[in-house]
């Protein structure tokens, strides 16, 4: 009896140690077809009736996130990613050496050299985990395609999408559901090591088709547009579709 226990408990432990590590992570899996509200600046409306909210991580509070998990939500951390903005309180930790061109229409941003993880590994890594100490339960890293713009470096679409990889494994190691923000054209590469995709306008600009791989995959879309007069284009694609205004406030309509 004791050399088949024995046994058991040695079978048993082989197959802990093959099961895959995310099985054993546990972060959230959001499925297709969640409601979600995006709001980034104004006075945060928790009544919004949505399933999913995505917030500023650095200006909301965890009194905020656990609000919103009371009423039975989930939240997602908005977090700047691939540029930097010269208003964050750790603005000073980006050295002038990774920071490049201006982002056209956002002031205060620029591009990141995303080749130099020794220089944002640290400071990204310091952001996610303030998301996780106030009780998110994902990231949305933002500007997550620099080698598609004029960044001011000469990024490849090979630089991108190892940076990419290594934000989504930043996130999961620390049990954080993490999304793929635009980056249209990498979509089929990189949808294995995220969890949900976050996109503005792509009924405006034609380009919806391109996040179909989320959808087959089980793997919801969170999509945004601006213009009431593009929402019927985002129909039937089993998006998550809202309509918002420009300054990102509560404002919430129907798309």
């Amino acid at each position: 009896m004791r050399r088949l226990l024995a046994c058991v408990l040695a079978t048993a432990a082989v197959l802990l140690a093959a099961a895959p590590a995310d099985a054993a992570a546990g972060w959230w899996r959001p499925a297709v077809g969640l409601s979600w509200q995006m709001q980034f600046s104004g006075k945060l409306d928790t009544s919004v009736n949505a399933q999913v909210y995505d917030i500023d991580g650095a200006d909301s509070a965890g009194t905020q996130v656990a609000a919103l998990h009371k009423a039975g939500r989930k939240v997602v951390c908005y977090v700047d990613a691939g540029s930097y903005e010269n208003w964050r309180a750790d603005a000073a930790k980006f050295p002038a050496a990774v920071r490049g061109k201006a982002l056209d229409g956002w002031p205060g941003e620029q591009w990141l050299d995303v080749r130099n993880w020794t220089v944002l590994q640290p400071i990204l890594s310091a952001r996610f985990s303030d998301c996780k100490a106030k009780g998110f339960d994902a990231v949305d890293p933002d500007n997550m395609d620099g080698y598609a713009n004029d960044s001011g470096f000469p990024l490849t679409a090979a630089d991108q999408l190892t940076f990419n990889r290594r934000v989504a494994d930043l996130a999961h190691g620390l049990g954080l559901a993490v999304g793929l923000k635009n980056d249209l054209e990498q979509v089929r590469a990189l949808q294995p090591s995220f969890d949900f995709a976050v996109n503005e306008s792509c009924a405006q600009y034609k380009e919806c088709g391109m996040l179909a791989p989320f959808i087959t995959a089980g793997k919801p879309v969170f999509h945004v547009e601006y213009s009431a007069a593009r929402c019927p284009t985002a129909a039937g694609l089993k998006f998550s579709n809202i309509r918002k205004k420009m300054a990102l406030d509560a404002f919430r309509a129907a798309c």
